[in-house]
């Protein structure tokens, strides 16, 4: 059981990386006026457990804050997973809690 945590951990792990590292890329391209990262992969990466990343990078790069979809849709995305691994835990070890 504690390799599958390892794994699941150190996906949690890349995934927020990435969605840190994609809303600073996208900041760094706005400014340069370059090629943009779509808004659909910025959020595929929040829904695919990089939530949190992705809503610590919106705000420490100041990037993507005055879209409300941005600002309400990743606490919302990040609300469901934790309701999610919650549940998760529930059901699969009730006397976790």
């Amino acid at each position: 059981m504690n390799d599958v945590l390892f794994y699941i951990f150190s996906y949690f792990l890349l995934i927020n990386l990435a969605g840190f590292l994609l809303m600073g890329i996208d900041k760094i391209k706005a400014k340069k006026r370059g090629f943009r990262i779509p808004e659909a992969t910025l959020f595929t990466a929040a829904i695919f457990g990089g939530s949190i990343g992705s809503w610590i990078g919106m705000y420490l790069f100041r990037h993507k804050t005055r879209h409300w979809y941005f600002t309400y849709g990743l606490p919302t995305i990040l609300v469901i997973q934790i309701t999610g691994i919650i549940a998760l835990l529930f059901y699969f070890e009730p006397t976790i809690f």
